[in-house]
């Protein structure tokens, strides 16, 4: 069996590694396996799925097992294609975006390269068109499809070059030369946004940087084993994090070979992780985030109002702290992570709907604990690790199989001299749980999504510039450890896209992505500041934003302030 094989088989699994797996090892390495590279540092391993007996996230392999993303894009009251097109540059005004498109400036995104990983692109839309007819799309690997020649380095999928897009364009029947689809159009709608091409037959719309080079990577869904064990419903869109490092990975490859600057857009997230930005896609974004001519763009998520973050603080006088979480009719089960921070101790009592305890689950016991109910069909286990190796944090995964419908209580006890310990619990992102399912006391912060914890990265939060409030569903930071995320928030409510209204957060993130490619044209393409990287980009972001007077800045919902890349080139001519 090739690489190919296993990396697309459900019955290999997938591992992310953080450290090098020397060549002259893997030979000697018992289990059925193949090998892809990403850095020195990163790679991923599939490996037969029988030499893993169970998932199980203790000693410290939860770090290494793929965490599942979801779609950040909401429809929103959508009329159709062509829906409220004549107010298509509200976002974009409001953004500063148009400003900077026109004269003196002229700032369209030319010789620059926003790459998206997301659903895909319907390629023959006339806004992904020059003027002349031709295609804007450089690139296209599609991961889900297998005829095609994979790209060079990656062992699976198709990858469509802009002269086969012209070609199908050209065609009678373009799918027989290049077959890529999106047929969800979360992709569409949000390249669109960040890179439409001005269509005057449509209401006149335009997208943030018109004349930017586009670059998609249609991610594949994850696989069954993992979307069984994630509990995550067979009808909505999932994706591995080791598809997504492979898609940045590409991405960074595409931007050597072109010789552009290149803008990674992102709007996908999950719940996963510890909310400090220490997941191995993190840590892979931080490390291209150095990179000269990059610019990383990722999104806050819509899990602000969703009341799946918990956090608690036991005491001194109180050792214990009772999480009671409603679960909703037909809910098929869920994950949800606590995590603690060092030096202190943390262990679980649970109690059933119909009053059925779990006595302290013992955090010292290695392997996963499960138990079962006499009056449940539930299914729980309980897993420790008591130090997960990316954040150092001891954490604590309960996964619910068929749980009853009905109040929950997790009593959350900590060990030995207790002193303010603050503990974190999440449930899944809103995509893969039931409306009716949720904590009874939420905290509405630091439900950002990951990646937006990535230090180097633009964190992007959605408001609403019909009247700049926060967007109800836009996370808030900041993050575990204080970090101040978001960076700057940008407009994300009913606002126009090729396919119709479209709100969330993958909306804001695509309109920040293109005003990033306008910068990246002046300061690369035109020579005005050739070393310029993420994080200086990062800066020249919060530096150009627009703020209130009166509000103190940064905050948990607008971050340094509202996008303003204007605002920008103002800061540096000194006329702000």
């Amino acid at each position: 069996m090739d690489c190919k094989e296993r990396i697309l088989s459900n019955d290999y699994a997938d591992i992310i590694l953080d450290f090098m797996f020397p060549e002259m090892y893997r030979d000697e390495v018992a289990a059925d396996y193949c090998y892809h590279g990403v850095l020195d540092n990163l790679g991923i391993a599939f490996v037969d799925r029988r030499a893993i007996p169970t998932i199980s996230v203790t000693d410290s392999t939860y770090y290494f097992l793929p965490r599942c993303y979801g779609l950040t894009q909401l429809v929103e009251n959508d009329t159709g294609t062509g829906a409220r097109q004549e107010f298509n540059s509200l976002g974009l005004m409001e953004s500063g975006i148009l400003a900077t498109q026109g004269q003196p400036l002229n700032l369209t995104g030319k010789n620059v390269t926003i790459g998206f990983v997301d659903t895909g692109i319907q390629y023959e839309n006339e806004v992904f068109l020059d003027q002349y007819g031709r295609s804007r799309i450089t690139a296209i690997w599609d991961q889900t499809i297998q005829s095609g020649t994979p790209p060079e380095g990656f062992e699976y999928g198709s990858e469509y070059t802009n002269e086969m897009i012209q070609r199908a364009l050209e065609s009678d029947n373009p799918r027989e030369i290049v077959p890529s689809m999106d047929e969800i159009g979360h992709g569409t709608a949000a390249a669109s946004v960040a890179a439409g091409s001005r269509v005057a037959g449509n209401g006149h719309f335009i997208g943030a940087a018109p004349d930017c080079n586009i670059v998609m990577v249609k991610l594949k869904e994850i696989k069954p084993y993992l979307r069984e064990y994630y509990l995550v419903p067979e009808d909505v869109p999932c994706y591995s994090e080791t598809d997504i490092i492979q898609a940045v990975q590409y991405l960074e490859k595409y931007a050597v070979s072109l010789q552009r600057p290149l803008v990674i857009c992102l709007g996908i997230g999950t719940n996963l992780g510890d909310h400090t930005g220490a997941s191995p896609l993190s840590r892979y974004l931080t490390n291209i985030s150095y990179e000269k001519n990059r610019a990383i763009v990722v999104g806050g998520g819509n899990e602000g109002n969703a009341k799946r973050h918990f956090r608690g603080e036991i005491t001194a006088r109180q050792s214990y702290r009772d999480v009671e979480i409603r679960v909703g009719e037909n809910e098929k089960g869920f994950i949800m992570d606590c995590w603690g921070k060092a030096p202190y101790l943390y262990s679980a009592s649970i109690r059933s709907p119909g009053g059925e305890t779990i006595q302290w689950v013992n955090p010292r016991i290695r392997g996963p604990q499960i138990f079962t109910f006499v009056f449940e069909r539930t299914r729980l286990s309980v897993d420790y690790m008591l130090v997960e190796p990316g954040s150092g944090s001891e954490m604590i995964r309960f996964r619910f199989e068929n749980p009853t419908a009905g109040i929950w209580s997790v009593r959350i006890q900590g060990e030995g001299n207790i002193n303010n310990a603050v503990f974190d619990i999440w449930m899944p992102i809103t995509r893969f749980l039931q409306d009716e399912t949720y904590f009874l006391e939420p905290d509405p912060f630091i439900t950002l999504t990951d990646p937006a914890y990535n230090n180097r990265s633009t964190c992007v939060n959605t408001y609403n510039d019909a009247n700049d409030s926060i967007y109800v569903n836009a996370g808030r930071g900041f993050s575990r450890d204080d970090q101040i995320k978001p960076d700057i928030a940008a407009p994300g409510v009913n606002v126009s896209t090729i396919l119709g209204l479209r709100s969330g957060s993958s909306i804001a993130t695509a309109m920040t992505a293109g005003g990033v490619a306008q910068i990246l044209q002046w300061a690369v393409v035109e020579q005005n500041d050739i070393f310029v990287d993420s994080e200086s980009i990062r800066n020249y972001l919060i530096r150009g934003a627009r703020r209130k007077d009166g509000v103190e800045y940064p905050n948990r919902e607008y971050g340094y302030g509202f996008l303003n890349i204007e605002g920008v080139f103002r800061f540096l001519a000194g006329t702000s």
